[in-house]
């Protein structure tokens, strides 16, 4: 499948049917993970859990015992460095029949972190768990997607400006498949912080804050989102066959209270 139909397919998947991640499938999935990059060029580490030699737990789901789980240094743009690394895991698995859901919450936290060994300067944002999916879902996580309206996403114009906040791009953008796979991206209770700004070949990312997402020691759970939604647009826009560069460049546009800079990226042939 290419990236756009791979993102369109997938879903959160919290039901599994409790068979034994596949060995060949565990080494395909470690296999990849050893070797993906970020644009910040920050490491983030994963790590394979059975959830009954660890101990592990997360009432979410329902069917799995393994897990992975990420790790990453505590620095300037570690969270979208993360976010942007772990879903190309997840898009991985996706295309290998395998599913997944992003975990931040709900979960034995503490187990999790004495699992992989974290470290006090290190982070571990989130957790997935890896499985094939039930036929049907649980009642639980039937009542979850309702409660997050999982299905649902804002608007095309709502997300996406031309030039400044006050304008929307149209949709004849040469760079809609791009935006439109930001648009689907997954985010922490469907909250989808993401808004760009196109600037002819460079596309601006804003974070628009939520109150709650950022913890005592300042990581922010929405800059893991837009991480997400970063790593969207940049397989989109490579998939087309252009190059996209990142970097952080702030134009200084006037932006809506709540609205903050994160990155841009830079197109070319």
């Amino acid at each position: 499948m290419t990236i756009m139909e791979t993102i369109r397919h997938r879903r959160s998947v919290r039901t599994f049917d409790g068979s034994a991640l596949r060995p060949q499938d565990a080494e395909k999935i470690l296999s990849y993970a050893r070797q993906i990059e970020n644009p910040y060029g920050i490491p983030v580490s994963f790590t394979l859990l059975s959830a009954r030699e660890h101990g592990l737990s997360a009432p979410v789901i329902v069917g799995a015992d393994t897990y992975i789980a990420g790790k990453i240094h505590r620095q300037a743009h570690a969270e979208e460095a993360f976010g942007y690394a772990f879903e190309k895991l997840v898009l991985f698995a996706q295309a290998q029949g395998i599913g997944t859901t992003w975990i931040a919450g709900t979960m034995d936290r503490p187990a999790f972190e004495k699992a992989i060994g974290l470290k006090e300067d290190e982070a571990m944002p989130c957790v997935s768990p890896l499985g094939y999916p039930a036929e049907k879902m649980s009642l639980r996580e039937t009542m979850m997607r309702k409660g997050v309206k999982a299905d649902s996403r804002l608007e095309f114009a709502r997300l996406f400006f031309d030039g400044n906040f006050d304008t929307p791009l149209s949709e004849t953008t040469p760079f809609r498949d791009a935006l439109e796979m930001v648009r689907l991206a997954p985010s922490a209770v469907n909250k989808q912080p993401w808004r760009v700004i196109m600037d002819g070949k460079k596309a601006h990312f804003y974070e628009m804050k939520s109150k709650g997402y950022v913890d005592g020691r300042g990581w922010d759970l929405q800059k893991v989102d837009m991480g997400i939604a970063m790593c969207h647009f940049a397989l989109g826009v490579e998939e087309k066959g252009q190059e996209c560069r990142l970097m952080i460049s702030d134009p200084d546009l006037q932006t809506p209270q709540g609205v903050e800079y994160v990155a841009t990226f830079e197109m070319g042939t």
